[in-house]
């Protein structure tokens, strides 16, 4: 399993960006894909994710309403457009792949632990906001 992760890097706050995740090497997911993020000396946090069936997008509180995750299913990619960004939204923002989608979202939107046990993770790709 493979990810190709880009589109991180530096912004001002209120300015936005777009990370994209293409995953190859298994079977379009029929779970769920989706972002956390890590600062350093932090725990590792949910972002947004979305179920394969249906294509419903997940988001944890702190992004609700900033940020739209979406998927190509014909390029085998996920997007995730992060609009209004701050200080805060500051990390590493790993791509993450898991058949099984009620975990992903439980975790994402209950902030029910940094998912560790989730199958596939990407490297990561810097997002930086300054004020």
């Amino acid at each position: 399993v493979q990810f190709a992760e880009s589109g991180g890097g530096s912004v001002q706050a209120g300015g936005s960006l777009r990370l994209s995740c293409e995953i190859s090497g298994i079977t379009w997911p029929d779970g769920a894909i989706g972002w956390f993020r890590q600062v350093p000396g932090k725990e590792r946090e949910g972002v947004a994710c979305i179920r394969r069936t249906d294509s419903s997008g997940y988001y944890s509180e702190p992004v609700k309403g900033r940020f739209v995750i979406s998927t190509d299913y014909l390029k085998n990619t996920a997007y995730l457009e992060m609009n209004g960004l701050q200080p805060d939204d500051t990390a590493e923002y790993y791509c993450v792949h898991d058949r099984r989608a009620n975990l992903m979202i439980s975790k994402i939107v209950h902030n029910t632990g940094d998912g560790h046990d989730l199958d596939y993770w990407g490297k990561g790709t810097p997002v930086i906001v300054s004020s």
